[in-house]
């Protein structure tokens, strides 16, 4: 398997526009996205820019960038591009989509992607999954839910749904992680294919993969990164930087 991890970003977010940009302890919250992902040696990385200042960021800071439509309608379109573009031979099988708001993502999370789609020969698309953080999180529409088939002390197992909602009864509840491996057919398949109707419902776009029958896996893993989409969410990203560096 020979994947690259492609991080796409733009400017125009809803809830904090510009965010790409936004300097965490000095450095653009892209850059530091861009230095996770090249410290998990996975294979090469890219950023998919919907604008050219985020191409020049990047470049400045001695990564690569492609500049992509700016009118694609989700991020999985921009790294289909991307690829697209960089790899126009299909050398790469799998592609990593690594989102570009988890500044301090660890590069283990990004590593544990690749190893899915290597490991287990059913995964069309891999992500991640961590523990609940406290007992708000069930009733939490803006936490996303999986639902795994996973034995106890499984490291991995097969996600059989996504959900905002709370779940019934007892067993532990597991926060998605944003991030996915693709195997190349399976991004194809899924970025030609409109949006499905559970995706519509829950606005949760890997419902569209399962709605199709590709199999998606989770690793579990022991936290979940900090995600920025919120000023509140920039405040507390550049005062964990301010401890970190």
């Amino acid at each position: 398997m020979s994947p690259i991890v492609i991080i796409p970003a733009r400017l125009a977010a809803t809830r904090l526009p510009g965010k790409p940009l936004a300097e965490i302890g000095g450095v653009p919250m892209i850059v530091r996205v861009l230095r996770q992902a090249l410290a998990a040696d996975v294979g090469p990385v890219a950023v998919a820019a919907g604008d050219p200042d985020i191409v020049q960021a990047v470049q400045d800071a001695g990564g690569v960038a492609v500049l992509t439509d700016p009118a694609l309608p989700s991020g999985s379109d921009r790294i289909m591009a991307a690829l697209t573009a960089l790899d126009p031979r299909g050398r790469h099988d799998a592609v990593i989509n690594l989102q570009g708001d988890m500044p301090f993502v660890a590069p283990s999370l990004v590593a544990a992607c690749a190893t899915l789609l290597r490991n287990e020969p059913a995964c069309d698309i891999a992500t991640a999954v961590a523990p609940e953080t406290d007992a708000s999180d069930r009733d939490n529409v803006d936490v996303v839910k999986a639902v795994l088939s996973l034995e106890a002390g499984a490291d991995r197992g097969r996600a059989l749904y996504f959900t905002r909602s709370s779940l019934y009864g007892d067993g532990p509840i597991w926060r998605h992680i944003g991030i996915y491996g693709y195997r190349r057919e399976a991004l194809a398949q899924f970025t030609v294919a409109p949006p499905s109707p559970l995706e519509r419902r829950e606005k949760l776009e890997q419902l569209r993969a399962l709605e199709l029958g590709l199999s998606i896996w989770a690793a579990v893993v022991d936290a979940a990164p900090i995600s920025v989409d919120t000023p509140a969410d920039l405040a507390a990203a550049r005062a964990a930087a301010d401890l970190r560096d």
